[in-house]
């Protein structure tokens, strides 16, 4: 018997016990409610009913007459007598009541008294939505937080889990508001086949429950029609997945209506904003521009994801669909824009996990990561992990990305926090099996040899820390040999030491208590010791031909295209405050940075910029730096400071030069960061000799070569002052 067979049975049951009750056949009804009101009775559902009449009416022993039959019957019955007014004041005081009554439905007696009780508890319901929904968002967050998320739990709720029945519930109930839309086709698959589900484990459990016990896997496998017990698993997990998607996006949606004031008037078309080359924000979700290409630019659909996630919005699901079916194809390796994109998305902390889920939702992520269904709800073999692996690859991506500023290399940070357990689901052990498709993915982003033997070593030794830490002494030097053997330089230590710490803290609490860490912690500081400091290399850079205009003392600007950017070689007098001025071309453009390089030569300064923007103008560029260097044009006024999510951070190096004062500046990227730094130092009468900027995902890791006009290297109190400046004209 079937849910509809079961609930027409119950129907016919309800109405033959009201017929010869002798209820009144006017200003009377008996309704279904909850779940039997949606007609999903599994086989050991209770049937929910109100016998609910006008309040003038005495109902009298009716009621019992109605109950005995269906109790003589063995159904389960949750049943009420209840007045329209009190159905009403009760459904107004609680949240629960008046979900339940949005799905009645009539069963016997008076028809007309159903509809209108209907129509008033929806009337009332969307009259009320803007009121009621915040207490509804914080009960189904409390839930959350209780019961856990049905993906990734060892025994699925699949009423009450997060991504479960409930929930889909309440996605109904949302729509019902008429203040937001969720995709219906999608919402009503996946909430019918886990209807499914209940009604084989009610069938082989022989009692009503909503929990998956382990034992009772293997005797769901013939009823869902899976290979095995494991398929089984994955199969009522992407289904968790799947109605967790729909419910995260659908309270975004709710967030940004509550949001706006309750005009009443329906926006048809959002207003778009542009915010990079073919991306767009619309209200809470990031879509495409109307003149976005998508069969041309391949970096589109990282991109748009970056963006989406650092602004902590939603990646439209319709834009990343479109962008799968019309996108033209990453090369290999891919484009610069493409690998920076992923590391953006990689970095951008609590952002990043509902970007993710949409990307794997609309199968945006396989198109560019086909590795990744490898790992695709597969669930720990440890029971310590609280995810499974494919959310706790996300988790340990969130958690590198706030230890950025820890590692010279933070995009292979992130890439390797992205691989590190892409081994698993073999035979073979994760790490060995996982280092050679790491290598083999980092070369298709696009990273250089440097990079991709970094993400091997990660990818290959990320247990190494925490293993060697807790099975051997931390103060016997034979340890911290072994690890420097195995790691083999500094960089790659302090990239370890970083992504130990990410993979722990997503795996749970326990993980990576203050004990382990302080283990872990020792380790590496004396084989950090025993492989040497990284120092910054002072290198003397290539001399390029000085223009004649400006050995009369003008200013020189060419421009060429790279690399999906463009290459800007500025040339003048030397003086202090040039760089602070070059930079500000770029700032007030809001072209992003990606490298420079700067230098004296001779009595001439030399920058050379690599830049995101392509479509610059030399004599445009050149008329404007002119004005910047005469005071017609005051960058300061126009510069958007923009502090970074993490602090900046300003080192001194005095072990990397004898000739000069190293600054080591590290500190969100974004449009400025270099003319704020020289501005800093021109204030203080301080020349940049030389300057190494380079962006590393959301990173900024510029190091400046700083000089007394006239003295060589600063003296320790000037180096303070230097730095200090600098971080408060990064800090806003």
């Amino acid at each position: 018997m079937d849910r509809r067979q079961r609930t027409d049975a119950a129907d016919a049951l309800c109405r033959s016990a009201y017929d010869v009750s002798g209820a009144p056949a006017t200003g009377c009804a008996l309704v279904a409610v909850g779940g039997y009101g949606r007609r999903e009775l599994a086989p050991y559902s209770d049937l929910d009913v109100v016998l609910v009449h006008q309040p003038e009416l005495e109902v009298g022993d009716a009621a019992g007459r109605v109950w005995y039959p269906i109790w003589a019957s063995g159904a389960r019955l949750d049943h009420s007598v209840r007045a329209v007014p009190e159905m009403l004041e009760r459904a107004g005081a609680d949240l629960r009541v008046a979900l339940g009554l949005l799905d009645l439905r009539h069963l016997a007696g008076d028809p007309d008294l159903t509809r209108r009780l209907r129509s008033e508890v929806l009337a009332h319901w969307r009259r009320t939505a803007r009121d009621r929904l915040p207490e509804l968002r914080d009960l189904v967050r409390k839930r959350h937080d209780v019961v856990g998320e049905l993906a990734h739990l060892a025994v699925p709720d699949l009423k009450e889990a997060e991504g479960g029945l409930r929930d889909a519930t309440v996605l109904t109930a949302l729509v019902a508001t008429w203040l937001v839309d969720v995709p219906h086709v999608d919402l009503e698959r996946s909430r019918l086949d886990l209807l499914d589900v209940r009604e084989a484990l009610h069938a082989v459990a022989g009692r009503a429950t909503d929990r998956v016990a382990p034992e009772l896997w293997d005797d769901l496998v013939g009823r869902l029609g899976t290979d095995d017990a494991a398929a089984a698993q994955r199969h009522v997990r992407e289904l968790g997945r799947r109605i967790t998607h729909l419910s995260r996006l659908t309270w975004r949606r709710v967030d940004a209506v509550l949001a706006r004031p309750a005009s009443g008037r329906v926006v048809r078309r959002p207003e778009l904003t542009p915010v990079e080359p073919g991306v767009a924000v619309s209200g809470a979700e990031v879509v495409l521009t109307a003149t976005a290409r998508p069969a041309v630019d391949s970096t589109l659909l990282i991109r748009a994801a970056a963006v989406a996630a650092e602004r902590d919005l939603e990646l439209a699901p319709a834009t990343a669909a479109r962008l799968v079916a019309e996108g033209a194809p990453l090369t290999d390796p891919w484009p610069l824009d493409a690998r920076q994109g992923l590391v953006r998305l990689l970095a951008a902390g609590p952002g990043l996990l509902p970007v993710w889920e949409t990307l794997e939702e609309t199968g945006a992520l396989t198109s560019f990561l086909p590795e990744w269904e490898r790992i695709r709800l597969l669930p720990h073999a440890s029971a310590i992990h609280r995810y499974t692996v494919d959310r706790h690859v996300v988790e340990t991506c969130k958690a590198a990305s706030t230890l950025i500023r820890q590692v010279a290399r933070p995009d292979v940070l992130l890439v390797a926090a992205l691989l590190h357990d892409i081994g698993k689901g073999g035979l073979t052990e994760h790490s060995i099996a996982g280092e050679p498709l790491a290598r083999a993915i980092a070369g298709r982003m696009g990273f250089d040899e440097t990079a991709v033997q970094l993400v091997g070593v990660l990818v290959r030794r990320h247990l190494l820390l925490a293993e060697t830490a807790t099975t051997r002494d931390p103060e016997d030097p034979a340890t911290a040999a072994y690890v420097a053997q195995q790691v083999g330089s500094a960089e790659a230590l302090a990239l370890l030491l970083a992504l130990t710490e990410a993979d722990a803290r997503a795996t749970s609490a326990k993980a990576w208590s203050s004990w382990r860490a302080g283990l872990v912690r020792t380790v590496a500081a004396r084989t950090a010791t025993l492989l040497g400091e990284e120092v910054v290399v002072d290198a003397p850079p290539a001399r390029v031909p000085v223009p004649d205009e400006v050995r009369r003392g003008d200013v020189a600007v060419e421009v060429s295209r790279a690399d999906g950017g463009a290459r800007v070689t500025v040339l003048a007098p030397d003086r202090v405050g040039l760089l602070a001025d070059a930079a500000a071309l770029f700032a007030l453009q809001r072209a992003s940075v990606r490298s420079a390089r700067a230098w004296a030569q001779g009595d001439v300064g030399v920058s050379v910029w690599e830049v995101a923007e392509e479509h610059l103008d030399a004599r445009m560029l050149r008329q404007r730096l002119e004005a910047i260097a005469s005071g017609r044009l005051d960058p300061a006024a126009r510069v958007i400071r923009e502090p970074g999510r993490i602090a900046p951070s300003v080192v001194v190096r005095p072990e990397a030069s004898a000739r000069a004062t190293v600054l080591e500046v590290r500190t969100a990227d974004r449009p400025g960061v270099v003319h704020l730094v020289c501005a800093a130092l021109a204030r203080l009468d301080l020349a940049v000799r030389s300057a190494h900027v380079d962006t590393l995902g959301p990173q900024a890791v510029d190091v400046f070569y700083v000089q007394e006009p006239s003295a060589g290297a600063l003296s320790d109190s000037r180096a303070a002052e230097a730095a200090h400046a600098v971080r408060a004209a990064l800090s806003g």
